[in-house]
């Protein structure tokens, strides 16, 4: 959209000549002769700068910056001066103009100054939008976290987020790890810069070396031009390496030397380029397993492990199993265009899998369900589980009622804890009569 600029001037051909200064560059411009005519006409039309006199008869400069950032905090205001009043414009500055221009005024300046007012409006307005974006996405009432486990690494990183100290996830496949890693990054005050996620697995050792810290023009075949690595790409940000425990000892020994330095020296460079990143590493094996086997580097591990977060596999955590799937079933619907809800039957075939994939293979069976499901109800079938054996599938060999009971005492208890533990509102929650939960308690031992 063309950028509006308000001039407010009581001289009608003052007022005229800024207009004309900007019009020319593109800007669409409206003028008035007072401080009234322009707070109303931003009432009614808006603006993105407002370039304003400093003396006018009825109000000066600081009065109007006054009652302009009464409206809108965000506004570029622009003073234009005498050069007599030079230190009343400095002294408004301080108090949130954008700048000032002196009289007589040269035209490129007045552009140059505007044009630097819109961009800061550009960013600000991004910058809130981001935020909102965050806000709605990344709060812990948005995270999946029912079990205390999952409850205590919310807070963890929640806790750890501000800081730049450098994080080490552990944990299974699908347990969720990069989503940990975004969280640290969206609930700090980096979530303006880049987040830049690599998976150490996916390159060859020498690739993932040029990958991470850039190189030069001609430092190897292929290289016709010089190229900023991850770690320049994310600065000011944050850099999460997955699969931080695949890498070579060589490739360790250089990625500890940035961490020590904070500086990267780009493959065939000679001079090293400072970076100021966040570094959250994660990794589904055991490190202290693969220091002991002398895969794996104590030096990097402890610089890596100031904040260790270790994501608990599902088995481990089956309150968040039915939570988990009617979030994911939710989304899944949503997307397909259908009203779905699962059948008691599916969700004890829920409770009672052994989940080896954890959330990613959950998320894949209630993906799959939604497009499998006949009618408008998901039955176990459509979830199309893989049999196990082992003590977890075991609980699939008893009768459906021990299905069933199993499914209520975990919905009971996680209505429960969501309501402190009061049983008249988990009552409420779960659509049930006080006497009629007191009972069903009673029956299932709770």
């Amino acid at each position: 959209m063309t950028p509006r600029i308000l001039i407010v001037d009581d001289e009608e051909r003052m007022a005229g000549v800024v207009a004309m200064a900007l019009a020319r560059v593109g800007y669409a411009c409206e003028t008035c002769g007072s401080a009234a005519a322009a707070l109303a006409a931003l009432e009614a039309r808006g603006a993105d700068v407002v370039v304003t006199d400093w003396k006018m008869p009825e109000t000066d400069g600081m009065e109007l910056l006054r009652q302009l950032q009464a409206r809108r905090a965000d506004l570029p205001v622009i003073l234009i001066t005498a050069f007599a009043s030079v230190s009343s414009a400095v002294a408004a500055m301080r108090a949130g103009a954008f700048d000032y221009v002196t009289k007589p005024f040269d035209n490129d300046e007045l552009r140059a100054v505007v044009a630097r007012a819109l961009e800061l409006t550009r960013l600000q307005r991004e910058n809130r939008y981001l935020r909102q974006e965050v806000a709605s996405s990344y709060t812990p009432e948005a995270m999946v976290a029912e079990s205390p486990r999952s409850q205590a690494v919310l807070d963890l990183v929640r806790r750890a987020a501000p800081s730049r100290s450098t994080v080490l996830i552990q944990g299974e496949s699908g347990t969720g790890k990069e989503l940990v890693a975004r969280l640290l990054h969206f609930w700090s005050e980096r979530v303006g810069a880049p987040f830049v996620p690599v998976n150490c697995k996916a390159f060859a050792e020498g690739v993932l070396e040029s990958e991470l810290f850039g190189h030069e023009k001609g430092a190897f075949t292929g290289a016709v031009g010089a190229r900023a690595g991850c770690f320049e790409r994310a600065s000011g940000g944050t850099l999460f390496l997955d699969e931080i425990g695949e890498t070579s000892s060589e490739f360790q020994a250089k990625l500890l030397r940035v961490l020590q330095d904070g500086e990267v020296l780009r493959v065939g460079g000679t001079q090293p380029r400072t970076v100021d990143v966040r570094v959250v590493a994660a990794t589904n094996r055991v490190l202290r397993d693969e220091i002991a086997a002398g895969r794996f580097r104590e030096d990097l591990y402890f610089r890596l492990n100031v904040i260790p977060i270790h994501l608990a596999p599902l088995r481990e955590r089956r309150e968040d199993i039915l939570p988990l799937a009617h979030h994911f079933l939710d989304r899944h619907a949503r997307e397909a265009g259908r009203r779905l809800a699962f059948a008691p039957a599916a969700e004890a075939v829920l409770l009672a899998h052994a989940w080896p994939g954890n959330v990613r293979e959950l998320e894949n069976a209630v993906e799959r369900a939604v497009v499998l499901a006949r009618a408008e109800v998901i039955h176990p079938e459509d979830l199309l589980l893989e049999e196990r054996s082992g003590p977890v599938a075991a609980a699939l060999s008893g009768t459906l009622q021990d299905a069933l009971d199993q499914a209520a005492a975990a919905r009971i208890r996680a209505a429960l804890e969501a309501a402190g533990g009061q049983r008249s509102e988990a009552a409420r929650v779960l659509g049930l009569e006080r006497t009629t939960l007191y009972r069903m308690m009673k029956r299932l031992g709770l």
